[in-house]
């Protein structure tokens, strides 16, 4: 009948068409002569559009929090006891269920940043179409008052979202503050292994002003680096001493700890997928690398003339050096030969003394305190996880003239953010990425960015109106017309058509016979001539 049919209407069942796609695969319009959709349909529609949307925003937290993967992957192997990236199963679930929906999704399109209202703007106007469709095709004046409400409070709140919206790019150029100085914090730990001197080594060569690493202190009173409270992820401690493999790192002597391997894990875990990159001079170089003490690290920032901040761990109450911790720390300080103004001492223990016998050492806490409190310890920098200082916080430092340092900063984006707020420093597990960061990625003027905010508006307010009116001229011609109405008309033309042609045939047929009939009447009756 289709095939015979040329004029029958299809209509768009928007939410039928995704049902069926979703558990039948098959994408069609189907025939209808009104909206008919059923209760069941739209809910598991709307189910779609909240997955989609649900799975959206976690792409982009999980896209944001990339800078934090290497602390999530750590998180996991002080639970576990085992290292793995823990990323890859998340990121994978994730890209799986984003792409599936966004492939039955197809009206979806990109966030645009940096600006995510403008993305979200752009995805709104977008769905003006199916909802016009929507609204231009249904039958009843309540859904429609509905569903236009919805979506007009929705654009509406999107139009008005930039008055809430306050970044620190949005200034005046003129007003940025000098690049933030990098430290690397336990070096270049994407580029060597971390805590060693190599890694150590490589962060200079990226331009880094600081080194950052996490000190332990072993049976003999000897500070070594050690971010880890156990040897097991990075060395080969299950190989070199098998049956202490699990015990704390600060109970061993530095004789164990200098026979034990630092850089094949490296090689072999490749945690930052950077092993490809290594040329074979440098691996040999990575596998050869021990456990370094912060004597060793300190000789190389005093070369370099390098800052110096490290965060020393106290040992176990049974340790040895339990009570001479910060003594054993502040003696290989003065061994080193290192200028104390270089070493930002974080260690909140026995300050006052540390203050007297090293007095060129900077004082820094690691602990969030008011400008005031800080000035009556005697402190003057502060060292805080990025996320722990708002940008009003960065500015009551700068103006009370606290140095205040945020870690872990790995992407440029953050980077960028923190160079606006006015941080004068950040710890950085990527110091090779931020050295390419020469500029904010972006910063604009309260006034092109209000410029930019009202004619996205008002583009956007345009091409809604414009697609409402097409739709709704678009269907207007549709529901003059009914598809069984048309069928019928057809089959009754196509009835007349049939009963002419019979008609045609019957009087072709009964032609000769009626010629026939004329003869005969003529021969029979004779008409008496004019002479008679």
């Amino acid at each position: 009948m289709v095939k015979h049919q040329p004029l029958q209407v299809y209509e768009r069942q928007l939410c039928l068409s995704c049902i069926t796609g979703i558990y039948g695969c098959r994408w069609k319009r189907y025939q209808r002569s009104h909206d008919d959709t059923t209760k069941w349909e739209l809910l598991w529609s709307l189910i779609l559009l909240f997955t989609f949307c649900l799975l959206l925003v976690w792409f982009y937290f999980w896209w944001e929090a990339h800078n934090d993967y290497n602390e999530f992957n750590w998180f996991l192997y002080n639970r576990s006891g085992e290292w793995s990236d823990g990323t890859v199963p998340i990121l994978a679930t994730t890209a799986a269920g984003f792409t599936y929906i966004a492939f039955l999704m197809v009206k979806t399109l990109p966030w645009l940043c940096p600006f995510l209202h403008i993305g979200a703007l752009a995805a709104v106007t977008a769905l003006s179409w199916i909802v016009a469709g929507q609204v231009a095709r249904s039958e009843k004046t309540r859904f429609q008052v509905v569903v236009l409400l919805l979506y007009l409070s929705v654009l509406l709140g999107l139009y008005m979202v930039p008055l809430s919206i306050t970044s620190p790019c949005i200034m005046d150029p003129a007003s940025l503050k000098q690049r933030p100085d990098v430290i690397g914090h336990q070096g270049a730990p994407m580029l060597a292994p971390e805590n060693t001197l190599l890694s150590f080594q490589r962060a200079l060569q990226m331009n880094v002003t600081g080194l950052e690493a996490d000190v332990a202190i072993s049976m003999d009173g000897v500070p070594f680096l050690m971010h880890d409270h156990s040897l097991q992820r990075t060395t080969d401690i299950g190989k070199v001493f098998p049956e202490r493999h699990m015990d704390d790192a600060s109970l061993f002597n530095w004789t164990d700890l200098r026979q034990l391997n630092a850089g094949q894990w490296f090689l072999k875990d490749d945690p930052f997928w950077t092993v490809h990159t290594l040329s074979q001079r440098e691996k040999d170089m990575v596998a050869n690398q021990s456990v370094c003490s912060l004597e060793q690290l300190l000789k190389l920032a005093s070369l370099h003339n390098s800052t110096v901040v490290f965060r020393l761990r106290r040992p176990l109450p049974e340790h040895p050096c339990y009570h001479s911790w910060i003594n054993d720390t502040l003696q290989a300080v003065r061994h080193s030969g290192v200028p104390q103004s270089l070493v930002m001492w974080t260690p909140d223990e026995d300050r006052a003394e540390v203050r007297q016998v090293a007095p060129g050492l900077i004082q820094t806490s690691v602990k969030k305190q008011s400008p005031h409190s800080l000035h009556q310890h005697g402190i003057s920098r502060l060292l805080l996880r990025y996320n722990q200082a708002s940008t009003q916080d960065i500015r009551e430092f700068s103006q009370s003239n606290i140095s205040l340092t945020l870690y872990t900063v790995n992407e440029p984006w953050l980077y960028s953010v923190l160079w606006c707020s006015g941080v004068s420093s950040v710890s950085s597990e990527a110091p090779q990425i931020l050295k390419k960061v020469p500029y904010p990625i972006w910063l604009m003027r309260p006034d092109e960015y209000c410029l930019m905010w009202v004619s996205a508006d008002l583009i956007s307010f345009a091409v809604v109106i414009g697609i409402f009116i097409f739709q709704k001229f678009r269907t207007s011609g549709m529901r003059s017309y009914n598809p069984e109405q048309i069928m019928l008309s057809a089959a009754v033309r196509r009835s007349s058509r049939d009963v002419n042609i019979m008609k045609e045939k019957l009087i072709f047929s009964a032609a000769p016979f009626l010629l026939y009939l004329l003869l005969c009447c003529k021969n029979s009756f004779k008409f008496p001539s004019s002479s008679a």
